[in-house]
């Protein structure tokens, strides 16, 4: 069996590679690196580290890969897959559909038979979003005969895998939890046996529990480690202060999902204990700003504060402390951030309502955008006087 994979980043190699490989699969990385490329090419191996007591290791063998650009080579290959999977960041899903697209295309010349492609980022419905991209490059004959054979799943996925550099090129580490959820009812043929993976009939529950405990908690402690001098998540979230906007907030999303979703209070809350212990996890040494990264995005509507914010004022329920995210997030000005210093220049041009408007959607008039204005005047007091 073949998977063909895109992105052979940490998340790649440490997650959804190591997977596949345990599945039986043998993974074919598509990534536009060179160095790494040549250095799977050369190896055909590498192995995934634990941030645990001891930090085991694991070897992963039997892996190749194919440099991006080699579009002709991807093709074929995804031609032959069983299996394509990608973690490649949701921006980067467009700049792939192509290699996708022509890979259908010589898959339906031949003989035909079922293909699932999976797109295991941080993002809701990242799986259709591709599917949009590479039926946009596709002839209308083709859309139809994929339509039969052709299906992508979505799904949700949760793994820490923080920025890191090793004598060992290829090593990764990787929190020892991780979690990753199907759409069952998604998929064409058989559904691939990989022990790890859930499948589920009704993924929203899924992805929303993740994206807005996870992510969430993830962004509330980033923004406001950054803005009060922290360099790593741990050590952000020995800050009192810290800590008190991460369980607020995370209690304002789990309120949300309890109502939504009907999910248990008690469990709920064991998930967020969970959460947080998680974050903590020194060996895992996550920074600030890569967790941060790409404000824009997370600023979307739909994403991991904007998005359960919104959710909770129509429901009645505080987002005060989502709101004390959304304007850290709005004066996160990391200089190496091409996303936060958009943002920076139309907050310093045009004043912060504007940027808050431009960036979320939320009018300086509503009453998340009264709650995030205060915060946001706070902070800018905070940062003055220190």
């Amino acid at each position: 069996m073949i998977a063909v994979h895109f992105g052979a980043g940490n998340i790649g190699r440490g997650f959804i590679g190591q997977l596949l490989n345990q599945a039986g699969y043998e993974v074919v990385f598509v990534d536009v690196n060179q160095e790494l490329v040549d250095e799977l090419n050369l190896r055909q191996s590498y192995e995934v580290q634990l941030a645990t007591e001891g930090a085991p290791l694991s070897q992963v063998t039997g892996v190749r890969a194919i440099l991006g650009k080699d579009i002709e080579t991807v093709a074929q290959t995804i031609a032959q897959a069983d299996l394509v999977t990608t973690a490649v960041g949701p921006s980067i899903l467009p700049h792939i559909a192509g290699a996708i697209a022509e890979g259908i295309s010589k898959r339906l010349a031949g003989e035909a038979r079922a293909l699932n492609v999976i797109a295991c980022e941080n993002m809701i419905g990242g799986s259709q979003q591709l599917k949009g991209y590479v039926y946009g490059l596709m002839s209308p004959e083709d859309q139809s005969r994929a339509d039969e054979w052709v299906a992508f799943p979505n799904a949700a996925v949760d793994r820490i895998v923080p920025l890191q550099k090793h004598a060992d090129k290829l090593l990764v580490t990787v929190e020892p939890f991780f979690e990753w959820v199907v759409d069952q009812s998604q998929i064409k043929g058989e559904v691939p046996a990989i022990e790890g993976v859930t499948y589920v009939f009704d993924l929203a529950p899924y992805i929303e529990r993740k994206l807005f405990t996870v992510n969430t908690g993830h962004a509330v402690i980033a923004y406001l480690g950054y803005l009060y001098g922290y360099g790593t998540i741990d050590e952000a979230l020995q800050d009192q202060e810290i800590q008190q906007a991460i369980r607020g907030a995370l209690q304002e999303t789990g309120e949300l999902l309890q109502k939504k979703y009907h999910f248990e209070k008690e469990t709920h809350e064991a998930y967020v204990e969970k959460i947080l212990g998680r974050y903590s996890n020194r060996m895992l040494a996550d920074h600030v700003t890569r967790v941060a990264r790409s404000p824009i995005r997370k600023l979307s509507p739909n994403d991991r504060l904007i998005g359960p914010a919104t959710q909770c004022v129509e429901r009645g329920i505080s987002a005060e402390y989502l709101g004390l995210a959304i304007a850290a997030a709005l004066l996160f000005d990391y200089p190496e951030d091409p996303e936060a210093m958009q943002i920076q220049s139309d907050r310093k041009q045009n004043g912060f309502a504007h940027a808050m408007q431009s960036y979320t959607g939320i009018s300086e008039e509503s009453l998340l955008g009264a709650i995030v204005m205060k915060h946001a005047r706070s902070l800018q007091d905070r940062i003055i006087s220190n």
